[in-house]
């Protein structure tokens, strides 16, 4: 389904062991065509883990498309990206997502608040 290149942990909690600056996954659409996706956050939700995806080349005006994914890591650093077919799984991860950068959004506005005392 999904290529993986290389890259880190998206710092969200979840303990990722690679180390460089971005986590980038290409996607194969439905159409056949590739899609390069930067990963915003990988999260768990219940007793599986999830992926968050994001289009590489969005522009920064417009409010992209976010991709979620069950997120599966093999024993030899090989990752699978599985369809969440089922509609109340979906809402779950979609709100547990939500309710993550929601969360990370007010943190970065109280530590803002914080320095500038």
């Amino acid at each position: 389904m999904s290529e993986h290149e290389h890259g880190h942990g998206c710092g969200c909690g979840h303990d990722h062991e690679h180390d460089h600056d971005h986590m980038n996954v290409t996607l194969t659409l439905d159409d056949g065509t590739d899609m390069e996706c930067e990963v915003l956050c990988i999260f768990p939700v219940g007793e599986k883990d999830y992926i968050a995806l994001v289009p590489v080349d969005r522009t920064d005006d417009e409010d992209s498309e976010i991709f979620l994914y069950q997120f599966i890591e093999h024993d030899n650093d090989e990752i699978e990206l599985l369809n969440i077919e089922n509609d109340d799984e979906f809402e779950a991860v979609s709100d547990a997502f939500d309710e993550m950068m929601d969360s990370e959004e007010f943190d970065d506005m109280f530590e803002e608040d914080e320095t500038e005392e």
